[in-house]
């Protein structure tokens, strides 16, 4: 008997109808950390970074829920994203066009923060949004050292006024960066935390590029502001999410349907991540999603049919043939591992 694959009305109804149907939406949403959590059974994961960022799906039509963002200058969704320090996308949430960055924190964060209760090592990193004291109480509620960009004001200004002297003689090529810290009560926290700031004076400007961190790291504050800058790869894996799957693209009219197929690109981003920093051998990688995509997902083959078995013709161009024998090799490697225990 031979049974036919579903039909592309068929799987659009499932999309837009099955999955949309709260509990296999709450199910769906909860799959790419699962993934991850059988990821961390056969790779151990002693500590975790969490990166916290939102981004811009501009739109097109009158989807539900799309509106116009200032910030962005377009109408669009403004979804939240939430990876770890190896580019896996914990969690991803669909929001209204209009929302702030910060807004619906909670439920991207809480979930993902439950997961890793049992990890020893423990840190998050946020842009200036999320300088919130409801976040930090909870950050340190749960055990977290953060980094999170501080919005700059008067009274801290005046905390770091003896730095802000242009140094004598003539500026170099390189940048002049000084670093200092200091103890911090904005008016809405509840107690005085600790805030790094990081000078840069650069040859040709008059002012200095001022930046603070509120944090409850105890490292030095250079190594506190370097912390902090290596949250910009989760633009970039945010990009990748863009260019190499096209997760902009939700042309659905239900705002509901609009955040299953979102929750499908993150899965489709994250078998490509595992792809890449799994199996991929040492020389490829540093292959984007793109190449990956291109290389290794999309290329032509030609199937030939034997009494016994079927053979893929495929070009040498793009993958040649030690290469793809070491990725199935890998493949069937981390097949072959035996499982830690569930992580709690």
């Amino acid at each position: 008997m031979i049974t036919a694959a579903a039909s592309a009305s068929q799987v659009g109804r499932f999309e837009t109808q099955v999955l949309t149907e709260p509990d296999n939406l709450a199910t769906l949403m909860d799959l790419p950390g699962r993934w991850i959590d059988q990821v961390r059974r056969r790779q151990r994961m002693p500590e975790v970074i969490l990166d916290l960022d939102s981004s811009v799906s501009p739109t097109h039509g009158a989807q539900e829920g799309t509106t116009y963002n200032g910030h962005f200058e377009c109408r669009c969704y403004h979804p939240l994203f939430c990876f770890n320090q190896f580019g896996d996308l914990e969690r991803a949430s669909l929001r209204e066009g209009h929302v702030h960055s910060a807004a619906d924190w909670r439920s991207v964060l809480e979930p993902v923060i439950t997961r890793y209760r049992g990890t020893k090592r423990r840190f998050f990193r946020g842009d200036a949004a999320f300088a919130k004291p409801d976040i930090y109480e909870y950050l340190e509620a749960e055990g977290y050292r953060y980094a999170i960009r501080l919005p700059a004001n008067d009274v801290l200004y005046e905390e770091i006024d003896y730095l802000l002297t242009r140094p004598v003689g003539r500026p170099p090529k390189k940048p002049v960066v000084y670093f200092t810290d200091f103890t911090y009560q904005a008016s809405t926290w509840a107690r005085p935390r600790r805030v790094v700031a990081e000078m840069e004076w650069h040859q040709g400007e008059l002012y200095p590029r001022v930046g603070f961190i509120v944090t409850n790291l105890r490292r030095w504050a250079g190594e506190v502001v370097d912390f902090y800058n290596q949250r910009g790869t989760a633009e970039q894996w945010i990009k990748e999410g863009k260019y190499a799957l096209k997760w902009t693209r939700l042309s659905c009219c239900r705002f509901v349907a609009n955040q299953v197929r979102l929750q499908l690109f993150a899965l489709a981003y994250n078998l490509g991540n595992f792809l890449r920093r799994l199996v991929l051998p040492p020389g490829v990688k540093h292959w984007s999603l793109t190449t990956l995509r291109d290389k290794l997902i999309k290329v032509g083959a030609k199937i030939v049919r034997h009494a016994r078995y079927v053979t893929f013709q495929m070009s040498e161009v793009a993958i040649p043939p030690p290469l793809f024998r070491e990725l199935l090799r890998r493949i069937h490697r981390l097949k072959m591992k035996r499982p830690l225990p569930v992580p709690e």
